[in-house]
């Protein structure tokens, strides 16, 4: 199986025509410009052993060079054989509150951008474990299926927004629904699932759901996001505060953060509370309760011995080179007795 490792070199195959453009117009001009000085036949008489062919060769000599040396930027790589590689580690699925109070700067930058630091620094200490994401506000919805692909995760993690979920409110009820189908084996006793929100606005009976997960083995964990003395959310626009959101009789709504909500549910599922404001604790307290976690053994097959193969192109390129370099403008004997392009035998004098 071949894998490409650097696509984005293909794009220098573009110069290709250009070269072949340009060669094309050095030609004509040449031409043009010869014949303010002489005819064609005195021209002629003049470099007898000029061969119109080998200037066509030389331009397919370098259109070569530069095909495989872009080839070689590339790097295609050859795995040999399948293999099995096993893995031992936690299944952990982020759900992310992205409701309209986590735009809240009660805590710098933001409530949501100080989610995704979290997150990105919790993946940061991750090695062997799979993880997904999910986002909720009125509602829950799917982002990341559950993988071992920590840089697409980084990436999912930074699109979150505000804006992607049309309801408004804190559904933590349907997160934890959704989230429980992230995993597949029902004898997992590997289930992890952080929840970072604020616990503002949440709906329906959330210590029954948080119960229900506790009976099928998810441990939550709650990271609670923002501060007891809250703040308004800002409604900006192109990036600055235009006005602060207001209740139905004008006064300006205050969002605070929700620890007893988000206590009850870490409760319930024998999971544990943490207080988002400090980064490097939230870490470190996290690495201790995942490591109390059993970890269970799974198995993803992939090739294997990626070898690169970039230095045969590499050498057929320079190959090429080295020919249009040796290659002179002169005919060659045999070339000359072939007569590809009917020229005229000149008389000797």
């Amino acid at each position: 199986m071949f894998v490409l490792e650097e696509k984005i070199y293909f794009w220098f195959l573009l110069s290709l025509p250009l070269v072949i453009l340009v060669y094309l117009l050095l030609v004509l001009w040449r031409k043009k410009t010869q014949k303010k000085f002489a005819s064609a036949e005195l021209l002629k008489k003049l470099s007898p052993n000029k061969s119109s062919f080998k200037a066509f060769l030389k331009l397919a000599w370098l259109c070569l060079a530069l095909g495989f040396l872009t080839i070689a930027l590339v790097n295609p790589k050859m795995g040999e054989r399948m293999e099995t590689m096993k893995r031992e580690g936690v299944d952990v699925v982020f759900a992310m509150d992205v409701s309209k109070s986590m735009l809240a700067e009660d805590i710098a930058p933001n409530r949501l951008e100080k989610s995704k630091q979290l997150v990105n620094q919790i993946i940061n200490q991750l090695v062997s474990d799979r993880i997904g994401i999910v986002a909720y506000a009125g509602s829950a919805f799917p982002q990341l299926p559950i993988t071992t692909d920590y840089s697409s995760a980084r990436l999912f993690l930074q699109s979150l927004n505000t804006d992607m979920l049309s309801s408004q409110g804190t559904a933590i009820y349907e997160a934890i629904q959704l989230a429980e189908t992230y995993y597949n084996d029902d004898s997992q006793t590997n289930r992890v699932l952080i929840l970072i929100s604020d616990g503002e606005d949440h709906e329906g009976d959330i210590e029954a759901y948080a119960e229900d997960a506790a009976k099928k083995g998810i441990k939550i964990v709650t990271i609670g996001v923002g501060t007891k003395k809250g703040g308004p959310i800002p409604i900006k626009e192109r990036g600055v505060t235009r006005t602060y959101k207001k209740d139905r009789s004008g006064e300006t709504v205050i969002t605070r953060l929700d620890e007893n909500t988000l206590k009850k549910i870490a409760q319930e599922t024998n999971g544990i509370y943490l207080d988002g404001t400090n980064t490097k604790q939230v870490t470190e307290e996290l690495k201790k309760f995942l490591a109390t976690i059993e970890k269970s053994e799974s198995e993803t097959k992939k090739y294997a011995d990626y070898k690169d193969q970039f230095q045969w192109f590499l050498a057929i390129g320079i190959f090429f080179l080295l020919l249009e370099v040796l290659t002179l403008d002169r005919k060659t004997a045999w070339i000359t007795k072939l007569n590809l392009f009917n020229e005229k035998k000149e008389d000797e004098a």
